[in-house]
């Protein structure tokens, strides 16, 4: 891979849009290796994915507008739809995938950020979707799932505008679920810089869901995206199903068994309250 990086942590696995000096913008190449990527992901063994971008600057500064200028309507429809492909294979992945987002997130970075299931960024990201700035709607499912996670209302304003927010106000709308900020000592000076700070709270995020029930995680996952896109009589439904898949597995016979165990001797340890 030129512009893909992977590294396996134990049972967490770490993509990097490794494509600094553009600033990680994504191109054809980019988006192919990205889905060779996920498809190499040693799904026995990871248990959730984190993905970022290379350096301090950018997470994903939008698509490659040099290699998108010249495109035909055919040939910008096929490439919407192979950043489309490509993303929702991220969002329907079987394990759970935090974006760490440092800097810009722009167009194609804002989308693919959308298409993971958590966001944690830096206090100094930057978040939007320029695209009717250049002429074009957005076009990696930004009209969609941005709607979808901060409301239409709030959706629309910021695709009409262009305008781009800040992490504080990507936190205040619900675009974001934690802005991680550099460490600074008594003296002023920078200890942990704002992309170190950032990588660490998603490894830890990352670590605690790896500690979760493998099957359960998954199902969850499965459970709330596709209800999402129902009605809740079926999604209930589709909610009853997975529950019950995820009885007669080693992970929920071994989870119960010791939380009753656990209780069990919680109880033979109470002093009864005549004897106190």
């Amino acid at each position: 891979m030129e512009f893909v990086l992977y590294e396996q942590k134990g049972a967490v696995g770490i993509i990097t849009i490794n494509r600094e000096k553009a600033l990680n913008a994504l191109n054809s190449q980019v988006l192919e290796e990205l889905e060779k990527t996920f498809d190499a992901v040693d799904l026995d063994n990871v248990r959730c994915l984190i993905l970022t971008g290379a350096g301090e600057k950018s997470f994903v500064a939008g698509a490659d507008i040099g290699e998108m200028s010249t495109l035909t309507k055919k040939e910008a429809e096929a490439f919407g739809k192979k950043g489309n492909d490509v993303f929702r294979k991220i969002e329907t992945f079987p394990i759970p995938v935090i974006a760490a987002v440092n800097g810009f997130a722009l167009g194609g970075g804002c989308e693919i950020s959308m298409s993971c299931d958590i966001r944690i960024c830096s206090d100094n990201a930057v978040f939007g979707q320029p695209e009717v700035g250049l002429g074009i709607t957005p076009g990696f499912g930004g009209t969609q799932r941005l709607a979808r996670l901060v409301s239409p209302g709030m959706a629309k304003q910021l695709i009409y505008t262009a305008r781009n927010i800040k992490a504080a106000e990507a936190y205040r709308i619900g675009l974001v679920n934690q802005v991680v900020s550099a460490e600074v000592n008594e003296a002023g000076e920078v200890t942990v810089s704002a992309k170190d700070a950032l990588m660490a709270a998603a490894e830890k995020m990352a670590a605690g869901i790896a500690a979760q029930a493998p099957i359960a995680v998954r199902n969850s996952k499965k459970a709330i995206n596709d209800g999402l896109q129902v009605d809740m009589d079926k999604a209930i439904v589709i909610e009853e199903k997975l529950f019950g898949d995820c009885f007669e597995t080693e992970d929920q016979q071994a989870g119960m068994g010791n939380f009753l165990e656990k209780d069990k001797e919680k109880k033979l340890k109470v002093v009864p309250f005549k004897n106190r």
